[in-house]
This record gives C-alpha cells, structure tokens and sequence, in this order.
C-alpha cells in the first residue's frame, strides 16, 4: 500500500535537491532546441531507471541489521557530500544535436544525456537511503520519480517559453567568451 506521507516527504526533498542541479539547465536547453514531448520522453525513461536502480539499492540495504544500515547511510551521505565538494568542474557538458530530429533520436539524446549525467548523483543516493529508511519502495520510488519527472518538466517548458522571448543565439551564445560572464 502507498503511504501519501511518505510519497510527499520524498517528493518534495528530492525535487528541492533536483530543481538546482546541472540537469535541470540540461533540460532546458534540450527544450529549446528539439520538440519537447520527444525530449521529456527521453529523459523520463532514464530518470525511471535511476530511481528503479536506487529503490532495489536501498530496499536490499533494509535486509541488514539497523546499525548497519545507518552507518552505510551515513557514509553514503557523506561520500555524496565529499564527491560535489571535491569534484573539478570540467566545464559545460557537450550537448549533441542528432542531425535528424525523430522521436528516437532527439529521446535517446534526452535518455543518454540524463543517463550519464545523473548516475551516481546525489538524487540517487538519497532516493536509496529513502528507500533504505522507510522500508516503502513503492512510494519512495513514485514520489521521488515524480519529483524528477516536474523538474524536468519545468525545465523544458521554461526552455520552450524562454525559446519564445529570448533570440535562440542568445541562448546558445558562447560562455567563453570572456563579456559572457
């Protein structure tokens, strides 16, 4: 049975961690180059995927004893921590424009661009201690899938709106420009 209060506790902290992070700007950049139905296809697939992956982590760490089961999660979260504070900005993902935009094409890009940038984020290794804490798979999953899924929804429609006020070269202007900011 799904538990709301779980479903909405896990919403909303994992939106709130999700709405900030690279792949949200990642969204809506996609959302301003391809037809955002296709792109959104293509990212909620691989969003389900990481919450899939990280419910099954967190649902096999309830199959340890308690202590053990905060002390990974403890670890974890500190681990999640030193990895954003110590990781070198390589400068701005490479987006890549398939030169046909079909749905398979224009979703894959959306799929791999989530599947890569996303894997082993902090969403994902909170979304497995959720799981691990309340013992609800289910609607530690569904809500943490939803949460991605608004955020990204957000994000390729703020990328169709801004499409639509802004000149797309502004958009896509060159950030290394040293006047670019």
């Amino acid at each position: 049975m799904i538990s709301l209060s779980v479903l909405a506790l896990v919403f909303g902290v994992v939106f709130l961690a999700e709405l900030p992070d690279k792949t949200a700007l990642a969204g809506l950049v996609l959302g301003t180059r391809y037809r955002a139905s296709y792109v959104f296809a293509g990212v909620a697939a691989a969003f389900l995927l990481h919450v899939v992956l990280a419910v099954a982590a967190g649902s096999a760490l309830t199959l340890l004893p308690q202590r053990i089961v905060h002390a990974l999660t403890g670890v974890l979260f500190l681990g999640g921590a030193a990895v954003l504070l110590f990781k070198k900005d390589d400068g701005e993902e490479e987006i890549r424009r398939p030169e046909d935009q079909s749905f398979w094409k224009v979703a894959g890009t959306g799929f791999m661009l989530i599947l890569v940038a996303e894997f082993g984020d902090l969403t994902q290794i909170m979304t497995a201690n959720l799981a691990a804490r309340y013992d609800d798979p289910i609607s530690v999953g569904v809500g943490a899938v939803l949460a991605l899924w608004a955020v990204a929804g957000l994000g390729i429609v703020g990328g169709k709106a801004l499409m639509r006020k802004v000149p797309l070269g502004l958009i896509h202007q060159d950030r290394r420009r040293p006047d670019a900011g």
